[in-house]
């Protein structure tokens, strides 16, 4: 069971990661300030960290220094925002390995999380599978059957989530969370919309609404 240590000083956000990251099995840690992200780095108990550029005490270029010269080797991912070009060039050479900018969705998030995590003899299948659609994470192509359906980013996001949960209920809380990031509108019916694009695209009864609960992915 991998150990992720989140270094993030905006509280929505680190509870936001946190709350995502044990959902899908990780352990977790957190901490809102750069003396205690090195702090913590430094005991080697983390397999990963989740590094804030813009954190207090220390920011996130000033721990990533410290970690590398002091010869610790966790897999790095940055935190910086939407536009800073030059935070992430910066991060990368100074040791990180790999870079997301806010406001970001949990599942690109997740998907980076678990590439750096992909140390192990079992990695991750490729192939998501329930019943006639096989979703592929490599090409980020889906087949219904035998025929290939072209989707958006966004709808591959949706679809991806409801692959990884066939035949539970997923209210559109949850929907909204891992697929439009912690930046969504709870208000919104965005979630609603993409459900009738996927449904056309994928047939029509192959994700059912619950009603009072949200929507579920019918296997068989």
């Amino acid at each position: 069971m991998s150990r992720i240590l989140i270094a993030e000083d905006e509280a929505r956000i680190a509870a936001f990661l946190e709350k995502g990251l044990r959902a899908q099995g990780f352990v977790t840690t957190s901490v809102s300030n750069g003396l205690a992200a090195c702090e913590h780095a430094r005991t080697g108990a983390f397999d990963l960290l989740i590094l804030d550029i813009g954190l207090p005490v220390l920011d996130g270029f000033t721990v990533l220094r410290q970690l590398r010269e002091a010869r610790v080797s966790t897999p790095v991912i940055i935190l910086t925002a939407r536009d800073s070009v030059a935070d992430a060039v910066a991060g990368l050479g100074g040791g990180a390995d790999d870079y997301i900018r806010k406001p970001f969705a949990f599942e690109e998030l997740l998907a980076r999380v678990r590439l750096r995590l992909r140390t192990g003899p079992a990695p991750e299948a490729t192939v998501l599978r329930a019943g006639e659609l096989a979703l592929d994470l490599r090409t980020r192509r889906i087949h219904v059957g035998e025929h290939p359906v072209e989707l958006s980013a966004r709808e591959f996001a949706l679809a991806e989530v409801f692959l990884r949960n066939p035949d539970q209920v997923l209210t559109r809380a949850q929907l909204l969370s891992q697929v439009w990031g912690f930046d969504y509108d709870p208000g919104s019916n965005v979630v609603d919309v993409y459900v009738r694009y996927l449904r056309r695209k994928l047939g029509a009864d192959r994700i059912e609404t619950v009603r009072g609960a949200g929507y579920r992915l019918r296997v068989g």
